[in-house]
């Protein structure tokens, strides 16, 4: 078994990103799932989705859920359907995801921690 991963972004963020990484890494060995909010999306169907996505993506271990821009609509919608075997992750980036990819083995908690990781040490200010 092996921690879910989940990426909710607004349209074309997280499937770009996700191409991106897995040509870099020529490969992934996590479960992934993704969710394109639309702009005029029912919250309501949305909702359901990331449940339905949850659910097949946990296979015991967790599902890891990465969003796009925290306090938007993809972030809120994920963060109200969390529940004890979750985490989110707001604030995705190439940098981030790429982390995660790197480190499947890990369990829910350090690959969250990972991804966190992995977004900060991914920005830096260069001269």
């Amino acid at each position: 078994m092996s921690t879910g991963l989940l990426l909710i972004s607004h349209p074309g963020i997280a499937s770009n990103l996700l191409d991106t990484a897995v040509t870099m890494l020529g490969r992934s060995t996590l479960e992934i799932e993704i969710l394109e909010v639309p702009f005029d999306a029912s919250v309501e169907k949305i909702k359901s989705q990331v449940r339905q996505r949850i659910s097949k993506l946990d296979q015991g271990d967790g599902v890891l859920i990465l969003t796009d821009l925290y306090g938007a609509t993809p972030c809120n919608i994920g963060h109200n359907q969390m529940t004890s075997t979750t985490r989110l992750v707001a604030g995705l980036n190439l940098s981030m995801l790429l982390r995660v990819l790197n480190y499947p083995q890990l369990g829910l908690e350090d690959l969250a921690l990972k991804a966190v990781s992995g977004g900060h040490d991914g920005i830096l200010l260069c001269e």
